[in-house]
């Protein structure tokens, strides 16, 4: 928990990130290196612009220490104008 919320920090106070969601913590099994593998994840939801996806992505990658995290992009459909223009508005401060 502790390496997630120093991520969402991060991610948040350099405005590359208007806000981050802490999941719950969970078993995540997957095949890494041709081996069975396990650990407890956090899951996190970041939400951020296309145009700074980018630089949010390079320093996600810079902080975590998995080789390959889980990183997905997805596009968002709607919202209301008001949450949507605030996403922006936080994300595209220097």
């Amino acid at each position: 928990m502790l390496l997630a919320k120093r991520i969402a920090h991060i991610l948040v106070e350099e405005h590359l990130a208007a806000c981050v969601n802490l999941g719950q913590s969970g078993l995540s099994m997957y095949m890494w290196q041709g081996a069975l593998e396990g650990a407890d994840e956090i899951p996190i939801t970041i939400k951020t612009t296309g145009v700074r996806a980018p630089q949010m992505i390079a320093r996600l990658l810079a902080l975590h220490p998995y080789e390959v995290p889980e990183v997905l992009v997805l596009p968002v459909i709607g919202g209301t104008s008001e949450y949507l223009e605030w996403v922006r508005a936080q994300a595209s401060r220097e």
